[in-house]
Order: C-alpha cells, then structure tokens, then sequence
C-alpha cells in the first residue's frame, strides 16, 4: 500500500526539481564562468558535460528516490548498509547550506527595498560593505546586522511554513507559484536589457568564441564544475524529490526536462547579466572584460552601479533582486526537505516536529551570518562545503554505486521499466568512468590551489576552523548518524 506523501501531478514535481535547479548560482555564476573560459566556446563542454554527467546523474538520483521510496540516507541504506553514512553526509551538507543561503536572501529582499530610490548612493561597493553589512574583519563576528536579521527571520517564516505544509500542499505550491513568476520576472529583465544602449556589445563579448582556450583542461573540468554544482546533484535533494513520484513516472524525460530548464535558465540569465554589463562599459567608456564580475560581488557592488544609470532604474533593481529572491528561495525550501526528511524517517517523528527541529536548528545557525562578520564567514564555509563537501560527496556517491555496490544495470532496469527514453551502455559508462575521472581531477585540482595559497588569504586559523572543519564535520557527523538503527515499521512503500 502506498501512503507515503506524493506529488499531486508531474507538473509540480517537474517545477520543484526546477526550482531546486534554478538558483542564485545560475544568475551570478554561469555568465562569468562562461565568459571566463572560452566564451561561445565555452558552450561545447558545457553541453558535453551537460550530457555525459549532469542528466546521467540526475537520472541516477531519481532512479533512487523512485525506486527505494525514502530519504535520500534510507535509500543508500537500502542499496549497501555501509553507503548510508553518504546519505547522511550530503543531508549534512544541504544543512550546512541551508544556514547562510537565506542570508543571500534577506541581501536580496533589502535590495529590492534598496532600489526604490537608489539608496546605495554614488559608492555600491562601500554602502555594502560599510553602510550595510558593517562589515567586521574576518574572524571577527561583532554584532548582529538588524537590517539582515530581521529579513532572515520573515524567509524562514516563510520557509517553514511551506515545509510544515507537506509535499502537495506546501513545496508543490511554492513551486507552482515562484517558478512561473521567477521566469516572467526575469523574461522582463532580460528583454529590457537587450535594449540598453551597448547591450549588444556585452553580448558580442559573451556569445564571441575563443575556440583555442576548448583545448585547455580547465575549461572543461570548469564546464563539469557548473553543470554538478547548478543541477542540485549530491545534495540529497533529487533523492529525496523522486522518492515522492507515483510508482509509474517517466524518470528518465523527468530528468532530460530538467536538465534542460536549468541550462536554458543559465542561458537567459547570461544573456541578460551581458547586456547590462554591455551598457555598463559603454556609459563608462571601458571594455566589457573590465567590468566583469560573478558572485557576491556581481548582484550587490556591479550591478547597483549599473541600475543608478539606467532609465526607470528603480523599477528594473527592484524585478532585479526580486528574482534572486525567487530563485533563492526555491532552492531554499528544497534544501531543507532533505533533512526534514532524513529526520522524519530515522527518528520515526512527525513532519511537524523534524521542521521544527530540523529547520529551529538551522535558523539559530543562521545568526551567526547575520552579525557584522557574517560576511567573510558565508564566503568561507560556501567555498569548503561546495569543494570539499558537495564534489566530493559526488565522487563517493557514484564510485560507491558504479564500483563498490555495482548498482548501476540494477538501477538502469529500473528507469527503464518506467521510461519512454531507454538507457544504453553510455548512461552505464558516463557513470561508471566518465564522471568519477572528472570530479578526481577536480578534487584534486581544488586541494593544488588551496596548498599554493589561502583562499582570499584569510587568516590560515579562520580558514581551519570555520573551512575545514565545517567541510570534515559534515561527514563526521553523518558517520555518527548511522549508528542509530532504523525504527522497524518505517515505510517501506
């Protein structure tokens, strides 16, 4: 009998693995990472990465969560008693993460207020470092920031409301609601860019192929690195989303579709970022490369800049950080069902009860980035937990399914005996040597860097503790979760 919680249609679940998918990193991330590596060539790899490890991948999670019915750890469990510490490992990770993404978002929820009227003044970069965040040194917290406080506390209202509302009625209709408006919000965005005065040169700088640097293998291990960190793979989340699909789903079109929607958003998202970026250079008479810029420092020091100078320039910053709140909390709510999930069924509690613990606990974490230094500390733990923590699960993940359990024709049956699209010899050899080759060299790539030199040259102590240790505790801590059996009667549907 069936009586584990499900998705009310393809539809939502569809538009849920696509908001978890489409996230802030596809807005500031993908336009300056293809930029950077090869332009329009830089499309090449991405596509081949997108189809020799991104949707392989992704098939691989969905078969999982269908075809074990459970949390992302119980469905390890399920495949090898000695896998579920992985599981346990990448919910630990979503929880991890779900402690300072919000913050991103409470920046972005003040912006939009920000914009109206353009109160960043003539110096974006100092009213958000100063005014703002009041920023601390690093490894200094100092005080709590009440104009980023009191914003995180409203999202994780929010957030754990839908939470506490289950699958259909809670994440299925944030999902049905943020997705469509996130795309329109942004369709505007971008059709608004293009007609920018220099729009079309920015896009001539991102779209212009540099087909030397498709012979450099950091490009390519670039590509791979975009496509794992912007699908939402070993998160626990794709686990944990299929597991709520009705017994007969299309698992493999589930997953071309949303590997598909991410890109495209990708696509869009450097389209528009380009073109605001174009007229940026042409009113202040520099090249495009000059004014390039991803992350933090794109959506809240660049792009203000560029928002003071544009005509109705309110209106455009305030659909701008409207966007990065949509698309943030999309992923928001996703990442947080992994542990509600995991909680609910190894301590046999109720949903209630592991979002009020699972996420009371992430919430009070979360303080600590709303203080003075939260800065410095959200850009450290974010780069060890996604090197050290999300690649790295990626690799254990599939070489634990590809080598050691040798589950992959198993699984393969599987997705096969409810899909349209049947997988061959190549979704089995992508797997299987393809993807655990390129995220070895991308370890290993990342741990060459960090013995050449600090990251950001933080203070090496600053880095240990709150780098390294969050990194290594996660699995830590996912180890020690293993020791507690699973109750007996669990659901088994």
């Amino acid at each position: 009998m069936e009586n584990r919680s499900q998705w009310g249609t393809r539809l939502g679940f569809l538009l849920a693995a696509i908001g978890s998918a489409v996230g802030l990193g596809n807005i500031w991330r993908f336009p300056a990472t293809a930029f950077e590596n090869g332009g329009g060539a830089f499309f090449v790899p991405y596509l081949f990465a997108l189809l020799t490890a991104g949707i392989p991948l992704l098939i691989m999670e969905y078969t999982i969560g269908h075809k074990y019915r459970s949390s992302s750890p119980r469905s390890f469990s399920k495949i090898s008693k000695g896998m579920e510490w992985i599981g346990w490992w990448q919910v630990l990770i979503s929880f991890v993460i779900s402690t300072y993404y919000p913050i991103i978002i409470a920046w972005s929820v003040m912006y939009a207020y920000f914009s109206l009227g353009t109160q960043w003044g003539d110096d974006p970069t100092g009213f958000f470092v100063g005014d703002f965040l009041n920023l601390a040194d690093a490894g200094t917290f100092g005080s709590i920031v009440p104009a980023v406080m009191i914003p995180l506390l409203i999202i994780w209202v929010i957030v754990l409301f839908f939470l506490g509302r289950g699958v259909k009625k809670g994440i299925e209709l944030a999902n049905r609601i943020f997705i469509p408006t996130l795309f329109i919000v942004f369709l505007i965005i971008v059709i608004r860019a293009v007609t920018l005065p220099g729009a079309m040169e920015g896009l001539d700088a991102f779209f212009k192929p540099d087909w030397g640097r498709i012979a450099d293998g950091s490009v390519w291990v670039a590509a791979y690195g975009q496509i794992f960190f912007s699908l939402s793979i070993a998160f626990a989340i794709m686990i944990t989303y299929s597991s709520y699909l009705p017994k007969k789903s299309d698992i493999t079109n589930n997953a071309f579709i949303t590997g598909f929607a991410n890109s495209s958003f990708e696509l869009l998202a450097g389209i528009g970022v380009f073109a605001v970026l174009g007229f940026m250079a042409v009113q202040s008479n520099t090249a495009v490369s000059e004014v390039v810029a991803g992350g933090v420092g794109l959506a809240f020091m660049v792009f203000p800049e560029i928002i003071s100078q544009m005509p109705a320039s309110g209106f455009f910053g305030f659909l701008f950080f409207a966007s990065l709140f949509l698309a943030g909390l999309s992923s928001m709510i996703s990442i947080s069902e992994t542990y509600v999930a995991g909680l609910q069924e190894k301590f046999s509690i109720s949903r209630g009860k592991a979002v009020v613990f699972g996420g009371g606990l992430a919430l009070l974490v979360s303080l600590f980035y709303a203080t003075q230094g939260g800065l410095n500390l959200l850009d450290t733990v974010d780069y060890f937990i996604n090197n050290y923590g999300v690649a790295l699960a990626g690799l254990f993940e599939v070489v634990a399914i590809a080598w050691f359990a040798r589950s992959l024709k198993d699984l393969q049956n599987h997705a096969d005996s409810v899909s349209d699209i049947k997988l061959g010899i190549w979704w089995r050899l992508c797997l299987g040597v393809i993807t655990p080759l390129v995220l070895g060299y991308m370890m290993l790539e990342n741990l060459r860097t960090e013995v050449s030199r600090p990251y950001e040259d933080y203070p090496i102590d600053f880095l240990f503790s709150f780098g390294w240790v969050v990194a290594i505790g996660a699995m830590f801590v996912g180890a020690l979760l293993t020791i507690k059996k699973w109750p007996s009667k669990d659901n088994e549907a």
